[in-house]
């Protein structure tokens, strides 16, 4: 009975790391593609500069390479900032400004007119 107990906390401990780490990467990859669309940009521009000093020295695979080092490194980057937010113990859903994870209702926006400040506080007879 008690190696099922610990078995089962165990496999559960593990689902929910494992979830905050595919949680943490694709919240991140995304946010590095949004936010981060003019690093991108800068990235690319150095990347394409690179692969034609490259294409002299190593003719067939200077895209290859320069492409290959832009996207490993990046991915290397994104991973180990969600393996470090996870052994850290920060879950997704508990950062304020990641809004869309969290699984409460939405707030209901009440529309608001400028005329409310004068008709307010009337009551209807």
């Amino acid at each position: 009975m008690q190696v099922s107990n610990q078995n089962s906390w165990h496999n559960s401990y593990l689902f929910g790391m494992s979830k905050s780490f595919l949680i943490w990467t694709f919240t991140l990859t995304v946010c590095f593609l949004v936010v981060g669309f003019p690093l991108v940009v800068i990235m690319m521009t150095v990347g394409v500069l690179a692969a034609v000093v490259l294409q002299s020295i190593l003719p067939t695979s200077a895209i290859l390479l320069v492409s290959g080092s832009i996207l490993g490194i990046t991915t290397i980057i994104i991973l180990l900032s969600s393996i470090f937010l996870t052994i850290k113990g920060i879950r997704p859903d508990e950062v304020q400004w990641l809004g869309w994870l969290h699984d409460k209702e939405t707030m209901k926006q009440t529309s608001v007119y400028a005329s409310c400040p004068l008709t307010c506080g009337i009551n209807q007879i």
